[in-house]
């Protein structure tokens, strides 16, 4: 029997799709390395970094800054390009003015992500917001940290794995896939139980999804890292809600008067609450009918 007929036999038994066993399992047919290899690429760079510097803070009783993740996903984002023989441009957009405008909507989408379900239940009676401070350090502290994990957060999903899949896989697959990923990341988040998993759990992939669609529209990393940051910042530094589970000092404080959680989103934040799902879903259709790169700052 000759090798076309081994190959026959096998599919016939096996039930082994044709691609299996005619497709190279590193290079597609352009001869480029499959995009799969290069998103392991970037998490073998991001481990040459973190496991050395988490060694090293552990050392001296110290833990991994948020700043620090940001800044070596950066690196590695870099390294990955010059791997690849791409420039930066195709991750980041070009650093232009309309770099700047995408940013500057981005970080209002961001805001009113969060002040509308928080208007929401004020208006209701659900939420009483009293006053805490207001200070420099305080909004410079906020707006660093926010600012950091946006980064850290949008270089990796948006910008390396979102990129990569849908170049392998398309759009719609790799939106999922992202989406999914990026609510395992948070799924170990302080809070994440009961029926407030379940309406977080829901929000934070349906906010991938909203973060992967800025991206798209504008093929670059401002609206989404501003969409990120603001939201952040104006739920926890602001008002004073907690961010994905995690307890802020805001300007504000929310008093719940109101014990029913998936209406307040409770301590773990308005990403559990039912008002933020559906300014979410809202937020998703809204930036959907957008037509691609035609979001202008005039």
């Amino acid at each position: 029997m000759n090798h076309s007929g081994i190959q026959a036999v096998v599919r016939k038994v096996v039930g082994l799709p044709r691609v299996l066993l005619t497709s190279n399992p590193f290079r597609n047919a352009d001869k480029e390395l499959r995009n799969g290899w290069w998103i392991a690429i970037y998490f073998l760079l991001m481990a040459m970094m973190i496991f050395p510097l988490t060694f090293y803070v552990r050392q001296h009783e110290g833990e991994v800054e948020i700043w620090q993740q940001a800044c070596m996903s950066i690196i590695a984002a870099i390294a990955l390009q010059r791997l690849r023989g791409k420039p930066l441009s195709e991750m980041w957009g070009a650093f232009d003015i309309t770099w700047g405008k995408y940013l500057v909507w981005g970080s209002l989408l961001g805001c009113l992500l969060m002040v509308l379900p928080a208007l929401v239940l004020v208006l209701s009676g659900q939420v009483t917001l009293h006053f805490n401070s207001l200070s420099l350090s305080l909004l410079l502290t906020g707006l660093g940290s926010c600012a950091a994990v946006a980064i850290a957060e949008e270089v990796v999903f948006r910008g390396v794995f979102l990129q990569r899949l849908r170049a392998g896989m398309g759009t719609i697959a790799a939106q999922i896939i992202v989406a999914a990923y990026f609510w395992l990341t948070h799924s170990g988040n302080p809070g994440m139980e009961g029926h407030i998993k379940i309406l977080a759990s829901i929000n934070i992939f349906l906010a991938s999804i909203l973060f992967g669609l800025t991206y798209l529209k504008t093929n670059g990393l401002a609206m989404p890292i501003g969409l990120h940051l603001m939201a952040n910042f104006t739920q926890g530094t602001i008002f004073g809600f907690g961010v994905s589970g995690h307890s802020e000092y805001g300007v504000l404080s929310p008093q719940f008067e109101s014990k029913q959680d998936w209406l307040t989103g409770g301590q773990f934040g308005l990403e559990a609450s039912l008002p933020g799902l559906l300014f979410v879903i809202i937020f998703i259709f809204f930036v959907a009918k957008i037509p691609n790169k035609r979001i202008h700052a005039e």
